[in-house]
């Protein structure tokens, strides 16, 4: 294990490269470009809002702001379990001519959309400036929140990676399986709607826990869910740990399968 994280750090060159040309790869035939990091949260918040607000006749008063950073969220979620799941078979022919950990790459596509989201950030401070909506001091726990996001998303990504290179058709089943995460997590409805015998599945729910927190800490001036992302945090933690383990010593497997 000691071995294996050794052989990562002296490639943090590579990570550093798969990140910068995946972030040109995102957008390098559109006519808007890098603008794209910002239109695409604000069309999705235009489209959601026309939806649920003015057809559906629901949502209540700065909508808006609790559709954006719900959208934004999880968007980083959403596009990291979409691109790392395909990290190591995209870069096939690279693995089998050159060793490198292959832990690597579902890593580096977690860390392109963090820098995504870093742009998602932008859009939610504007709506916040737009409605009048000041941050008190639980802004504080913002990159706590952030942190527990990462560590959840790599620990995703790396099981996604591995599970993708034997079972091609996870990536089939994926667009499913976000799309029950995204009616199951409060994205575009309030988790308190739910009837008292399905309050569970907020409760529950890590991608759910996220993105309250972050309307907590931006919205409503509360404090987080510091005991549901704390055991979030964790057991990511936990799970990407054991995940490096499994890498370390079944990578001869990625190789003959791809």
């Amino acid at each position: 294990m000691n071995t294996y994280i050794t052989e990562m750090i002296k490639r943090k060159d590579l990570l550093f490269y798969l990140v910068k040309s995946g972030l040109k790869a995102e957008n390098r035939n559109s006519y808007l470009g890098y603008f794209w990091w910002l239109l695409d949260p604000l069309l999705n918040v235009v489209v959601y809002y026309l939806l649920v607000h003015f057809i559906l006749g629901r949502g209540g008063e700065n909508f808006a702001v609790f559709l954006v950073i719900g959208l934004v969220a999880w968007r980083w979620i959403s596009t990291t379990v979409n691109t790392s799941s395909k990290a190591i078979t995209k870069y096939a022919s690279i693995i089998n001519q050159v060793y490198m950990p292959k832990s690597i790459f579902p890593l580096a596509f977690t860390f392109t959309q963090l820098f995504n989201f870093g742009f998602g950030i932008i859009v939610i401070a504007l709506f916040l400036i737009f409605y009048g909506i000041m941050p008190g001091w639980q802004i504080v726990f913002l990159p706590l929140l952030i942190i527990v996001q990462l560590i959840f998303l790599i620990a995703v990504g790396f099981i996604l990676a591995y599970v993708t290179v034997f079972v091609r058709d996870m990536d089939h089943l994926l667009s499913h399986v976000t799309r029950v995460l995204f009616y199951s997590s409060p994205i575009i409805w309030e988790g308190g709607r739910l009837p008292p015998e399905y309050s569970w599945v907020v409760d529950v729910n890590p991608v759910a826990i996220i993105i309250t927190s972050y309307r907590d800490i931006l919205m409503y001036n509360n404090l987080p869910n510091i005991t549901g992302l704390l055991i979030t945090g964790i057991v990511s933690l936990i799970v990407a740990i054991l995940a490096l383990i499994f890498y370390s010593k079944n990578e001869h497997k990625i190789i003959k399968a791809l």
